[in-house]
């Protein structure tokens, strides 16, 4: 995991409209970067969907809202459109951005080895440096932990 005061890499990928986006055109305001194994799975879902009901929170204190998966943008658009999500889904498909957080490496599901993205997230500040550090996250409240901590 990345620590509280570590430079946030910077990256470019493509959100669920095939759009480039990049960490650095959020300088100045924080953001909230979440990393999510697969798209439309219950606990991704679970995730996304509270982040999306508690935008209107993360808005009123001026904070942007990103989810990075290794899916590619098609299977974004469809999980961001059936689950109506106001923010940016990010594509990841290489891993390499998930890897560049800590948050991308093997993992071991039923009996089955491969390489996947972790539940992590990271709060960055204006300045672009790590506020706060979420490793293994469970998706069931999330979002509301992080507007406490933000509020803290």
């Amino acid at each position: 995991m990345l620590s509280v005061g570590d430079d946030a890499p910077d990256f470019e990928l493509s959100d669920q409209h095939g759009e480039t986006v990049s960490l650095s055109e959020f300088s100045g305001d924080r953001v909230v970067l979440y990393f999510y194994p697969r798209a439309d799975t219950p606990g991704c879902t679970t995730e996304a969907c509270g982040f999306r009901d508690s935008i209107e929170a993360f808005e009123e204190r001026g904070v942007h809202v990103l989810g990075v998966s290794d899916d590619p943008v098609s299977d974004l658009e469809s999980f961001a459109d059936e689950y109506d999500l106001p923010f940016k889904l990010l594509s990841d498909e290489s891993g390499e951005v998930a890897a560049a957080y800590d948050s991308y490496g093997e993992k071991n599901m039923f009996g089955n080895t491969f390489d996947g993205v972790f539940r992590n997230t990271y709060v960055i500040g204006p300045e672009g440096t790590i506020e706060r550090a979420y490793e293994g996250v469970s998706p069931e409240g999330h979002a509301e932990a992080i507007l406490d901590d933000i509020d803290a």
